[in-house]
């Protein structure tokens, strides 16, 4: 089993609970998190931060892993997410994550996913 792998089981559990610990012991100290803003996280506390934050973003939300591969020191990871945002509205959505793996750690860690999927359209 890859570190990617690893890596897609980790965020699966922290969905179910909550509990972002499985998936932050897979970061290195100086990992770098970054997702369609401008802010860049750095090390174990920004990484819990972005996990925390990112799980905080939703009454409930699951991950479908459609490939993960890892090879030469990138893992690839496509993926589906649904669930429900506050105030239960659902929500579905595509994308990709980028790992940088470095010595059985994640070094960086970049998503890029439609963020037009949490949009809500104003009628006319």
């Amino acid at each position: 089993m890859t570190l990617t792998d690893e890596f897609a089981k980790a965020l699966q559990t922290a969905e179910q609970s909550g509990d972002v610990t499985g998936l932050l012991a897979l970061h290195a100290d100086d990992v770098t998190l970054r997702n369609l803003t401008q802010q860049t996280w750095k090390g174990a506390e920004g990484a819990r931060e972005f996990w925390e934050a990112y799980l905080g973003s939703f009454e409930e939300v699951r991950s479908e892993f459609t490939r993960v591969q890892e090879e030469g020191g990138l893992g690839v990871l496509e993926w589906t997410a649904s669930g429900r945002l506050p105030g239960g509205r659902e929500i579905s959505y595509r994308g990709v994550s980028l790992l940088d793996v470095q010595d059985g750690k994640v070094s960086a860690f970049r998503t890029y996913y439609d963020s037009a999927a949490f949009v809500v359209a104003t009628p006319a």
